[in-house]
Order: structure tokens, then sequence, then C-alpha cells
């Protein structure tokens, strides 16, 4: 109760204000009344101007100035209760923004309220039992018990039994999903109906649901350019405000019909419903797995006609699977894969965690070590078991062992290089899908007014055009480094522009674009943190759910600022005539702004999405454009 009187202090002051003038007018003390609401507004007024200077010095010009010459018109004419009706009208305008928004903003701060802080860790040894420890002092490789109904803490890989999880909170699906024995689970997960053993694979913070969260609370205190929004509107609204009520004043002769316009042209629509309709469309969004950032990205999304995709774990899978090991004469292929392996361990690539799963498949035990690095795009090199290794692109691997012969792959494949002690070793060939998504999103884009869909990859020019044809795409800029990928991105036609990519190589042309977006379901934090949207899921279908949120959002919000204008326009020239008295208009006011904010809560939902997946993902010719920039070697990659 506290903290309601302190949120709604001015509303509380200002009903107890009216009440007590409307007892003294009723009482025959209409003198003290009418000073003590003269008191009052003019302190009020004091106070908005000061806030409205303040505003003014960072570049914010809003549209308080009419509710001020509004105040200040009714109090020269007497319409005191007037003036006490707007004050109530500006604060309950904020008051009812604030109930709007956190009914809209509710499903971004379920994600903080579940945020998991205890686990509880299983000693295998069985000396110690079970002991509860604060989430953030898990370890990697604990085993961890998960009760019925509780949070799973951090990311971990399910050693026992199978058992069904809601992940509602992190994907949007609304049915459980079954985990068994060797299966990772998200953090945030909630367990189904019974006991399970966890081996921690991720410390607390770095773990997914840490990171949606420090998403959330990003997007919660970013400030949304929605007062901008509204404010490009506010110099001629206020200069068609003023003109009706001058014009009023001017040919009835009576400067209470001043007045009685200027309380309908308060601006409480315009400064509402755009916040409401925004917080609204970011809440949409997080329901379906997409964290949007800001208003700022909300607007953007709204506008961009041109895509740019990674490859590799973007219109990928980037789950690749081993196809066949190639070793150099001489070099064993067991050990050549198992080197590898133990190499891309250190590598964030997509790719990597093929290679990966392939050698401990095979029973390969792979090594650790301390001197590791990586080269974007290029390969990651490291000292194992004494010996260098480098894995990498065919181009990067020639530059170090002198010579690379190509390994020529077959479509939807790609070859992973490697070279041992300076010498070229042999190669890696591995197999990445298309999502089955991919072409239906890519058609999407091209119906729904994208006019130029491009592919900026790293990797070798074959595999990249294959992927390409089979998802419908015909632009394709392929063996970028990061810098040409940028370029690239700010080079692209018509504007804005939207990057999609999944790897911390992705992060700085995410950064760059006119709206980045991440697909952040696999925990690429730097992406993430690089991003505008973050896709919780891995499905690239929110790509066009994201864009089309965006959209309605931004149609609802500039709908509700056009409603409210319309009907305080309308209202306004009746109040001309002088059938509206100035107490009555601040009050229908308020139905006009219950009405805006009503209408901008409908950015909570919207149509669903509907993906053509029939046929395949091709452009027609009209589509079609030709690299403007030729970037990058053709060699087989």
């Amino acid at each position: 109760m506290k903290s309601w009187l302190r949120r709604y202090a001015v509303i509380v002051l200002t009903l107890l204000v009216l009440a007590a003038v409307l007892v003294l007018t009723f009482t025959g003390g209409e003198a003290p009344a009418r000073w003590l609401a003269i008191g009052y507004v003019t302190a009020f007024i004091a106070w908005t101007v000061v806030r409205m200077v303040r505003d003014v010095l960072h570049g914010h010009v809003g549209l308080d100035v009419l509710a001020i010459v509004a105040m200040v018109a009714t109090l020269a004419v007497g319409e005191y209760v007037a003036a006490l009706i707007i004050v109530l009208m500006l604060a309950g305008g904020g008051a009812l923004e604030d109930f709007a928004s956190r009914r809209a903003r509710r499903d971004l701060s379920a994600l903080l309220d579940r945020s998991p802080r205890i686990a509880h860790v299983l000693d295998v040894h069985g000396a110690e039992g079970i002991r509860d420890v604060p989430v953030e002092d898990v370890e990697i490789g604990d085993v961890l018990l998960v009760r019925p109904s509780e949070i799973v803490p951090v990311d971990a890989v399910i050693m026992g039994p199978e058992t069904a999880f809601d992940e509602s909170s992190l994907t949007g699906e609304s049915m459980p999903v079954v985990r068994g024995p060797g299966d990772e689970v998200m953090s945030g997960a909630v367990n189904g109906t019974q006991i399970v053993r966890v081996r921690a694979e991720r410390r607390s913070r770095d773990s997914q649901y840490q990171q949606i969260v420090a998403l959330v609370r990003e997007a919660e205190a970013s400030r949304a350019p929605v007062v901008r929004l509204a404010d490009r509107f506010a110099i001629p609204f206020t200069a068609v405000s003023l003109t009706i009520a001058g014009l009023a004043w001017l040919l009835s002769g009576d400067a209470t019909r001043f007045a009685e316009v200027l309380v309908l042209a308060t601006p409480c629509p315009l400064l509402i419903a755009a916040p409401v309709a925004f917080v609204s469309g970011m809440s949409r969004a997080a329901r379906a797995g997409i964290v949007v950032k800001d208003g700022t990205a909300i607007e953007s999304l709204s506008r961009v006609v041109s895509a740019a995709f990674d490859k590799t774990g973007t219109l990928t899978r980037g789950k690749a699977t081993l196809v066949e090991v190639r070793p150099a004469p001489g070099v064993d292929a067991a050990e050549l894969l198992r080197l590898a392996a133990s190499a891309e361990q250190y590598s964030t690539h997509a790719l990597a965690e093929g290679v990966r799963r392939a050698a401990v498949d095979r029973g390969l035990r792979l090594e650790s070590t301390d001197d590791a690095s990586e080269v974007a795009t290029n390969g990651v090199t490291a000292t194992i078991a004494g010996r260098s290794v480098t894995v990498g692109k065919r181009a990067f691997i020639a530059e170090l062992a002198g010579d690379a012969p190509p390994a020529h792959t077959g479509s939807g494949q790609a070859a992973a290089y490697v070279a041992i002690d300076g010498a070229f070793a042999g190669a890696l060939v591995l197999s990445d899908r298309p999502r089955p998504e991919a072409g239906a999103v890519v058609r999407w884009l091209r119906g729904h007014g994208f006019q130029r869909v491009a592919m900026l990859t790293g990797d070798g020019a074959p595999t990249a055009a294959s992927i390409a044809a089979e998802v419908g795409i015909d632009e394709v800029y392929a063996d970028l480094l990061p810098p040409e990928k940028i370029h690239l991105a700010g080079q692209l036609q018509p504007r804005p522009v939207m990057m999609v990519g999944d790897g911390v190589n992705d992060a700085p042309v995410l950064a760059a674009a006119d709206v980045g977006i991440a697909m952040g379901a696999k925990g690429a934090t730097a992406a993430g943190e690089a991003a505008d949207v973050v896709i919780l899921v891995d499905s690239l279908a929110k790509v066009a759910e994201a864009v089309s949120v965006g959209r309605r959002t931004m149609k609802v919000a500039l709908s509700a600022i056009w409603l409210g204008i319309a009907a305080s326009i309308a209202l306004m020239l009746v109040a001309t005539t002088g059938v509206i008295p100035a107490v009555a208009g601040a009050l229908i006011q308020e139905l006009v702004d219950l009405a805006a904010i009503l209408f901008a809560l409908r950015a909570l939902k919207g149509p669903a999405l509907e993906l053509d997946d029939s046929g395949p993902g091709t452009a027609s010719s009209s589509d079609r454009h030709t690299p403007a920039v030729e970037l990058g070697a053709s060699d087989p990659a």
C-alpha cells in the first residue's frame, strides 16, 4: 500500500485537493477554494515547466506545453475545478500508462521472477549426500539433483532418467518436451513429475537462462524511442490546437472558449499510446521466444526491406556431421581426427562441434591444453601433446603449411583442413544441411516487401552457393572475413538492412547492421550482446515472426496516435461552439486516454505467422540481384 501511495502520490494529493475544493465551494468558502486550487495548480505548472526545461536541455521537445497552456487558461478564466481535473488527467494518464506497461511487460518480468537461485549438488562419492549451494557456486561437471517442478539451475546434460520439461518460458513452446540421458537441458526449464540427475555443462553466468535474464534486464532498462515517435506529432498538433482555440476565442469574443477548447487538446493519448504499444510488442515477442532489446529495434524491424544471412548455424542447422576423414600420405586417419578434435575444443565455429562429436563417438581420447588461440572465421591453433595443430579454412592452412590440396566436396558439404607441426596433414569433410524452414522464411520475406536477400559467409564459395540455391537465395558472398562482412552489410541497398547470424564471429556485423538478429538458442553470448534482437528458439522462422511483430506494433502505435489526434480535434471543433463546458471537457478527455490505451494494447496480440513451406525456396527472375561487389576467393571449401 505504501509503495502504491509513493508511486501515485501526485494522484492522491490531487484528489485530496479536489475534494477539499469541492467541499469548500459547496459550503460557502468559494474564495479559499479558489486560492487553494490556484496555489496547487500553479505549483504543478512550475514543476512541469522545470521538468520540461530539463527535457529540452537533453534534446527532447515534448507536448507538455499544451497541458501548461490549458492549465493557465482555465485558471485565467476562473475554471479552477477544470484546472484540477487537467492535473488529475495528466497524473492519471501516467498511472494508466504504468498499469498498461506492467500488463504488457508481464511476460518479460516473469523471466526475472523465476531466475533460479539454489542448486542441489549431489556428492557422487556419497560422503556428503546432497548440498544446497547458491547457483553461482555450481562448477562445470557437478552432478545436480532437480526435483519435481523445480527449475533447472544451469545448462546441463541429463544423466537419467528420461523426463518431461516445461520450456515455455524459454522457447514459447506450450507442450512439455521429453529429454533423456545425454540430452542437453537449458537452465530455466521446469522439471516434470520425477527426480532427475543432470551434469552441469556451464556455470550460472554462462547458462542460457542467465543470458536471457541479462537481455531482459537490458530491454527493461532501455529507453525506447516511443516518446520521440510521439514528438514527431508534437509541433503540428500543438499548432493546430492553439489555432482552433484562438479562432474560437476570436470568433466568440469569449476567453472562456479558449480554455474549453484546450482542455480537450491535452496530449495524453499521444504520450501514452505509443509507449504502451511498443512495450506490448516487446512482450508479445518475448512470449514467442524473441527478446527485442528496445523500442528502436521494434521501429527498425517494421521498416527493414533488405536481409543478409550468415550460413553456418543460421541458414543451416549448425550441427555438422563428419562424412569422411582424408589424411595426407603417411598420416594416420584416427590420429588426424583425434588431434583435430582436441584443437577444435577451443573453437567457437559451428562446425567444430561436429568434429568433436565424431571423435568422441569413435572412442578417441581428446587432449586438453592451455595454449590455444582462434582467428575468427579462419581457424584455431592449439598445442596438443607437444604438437602444433591448426584446423581451419584451406587458405589459412596453406599460408601456414605452404600447400593444402583442395578437398572436393559434394552439395552441402564443407571441409576443415588440418596442419600438424607446420605441415599439411589432411582434411575432414562435414555435411551441414539447411534448416527445413529456411526456404519458407526466404519466400516469406520476399513476399512481404523485402527487396533484397543475400548470404554473407566466411565459408567457401561452392558450399555457400549450394546451400543458397536450396533455400532460394541467389546473391552470395563467400570467403568473407569479419571486416568484409561489415563492409558489405554497410553497402547493401535499399536500407534498412537486417543481418541474421549466430556465432561470435558474427558479433561485429550484427552490431553494425541497421537491425542485428542473433540466433541465440545455443548461447552465443557475444552475438547476443551485439544484436538488437535475440531469438531464443532454435528456429529461423522466428526471424520472420520478429519482423511481423515489429510491423504490427508500429502499425498499432501509429493508429493509436492518430486515434487520439482525431478524437481530440473532433472534440475541440465541437467545443468551439461552447456546448462542452471546461469541466466536462476535461472529463471527456479521460475517456479519450482510456480508448487510446485500450487500442495500443492490441499490440499484445496479432495474427499467427504463416509460412509457405510448399515448393523450393527459389526466387522469381524479377527478384534476382547480381552481386555488386566481388569479395573473397572462389577456391573449393
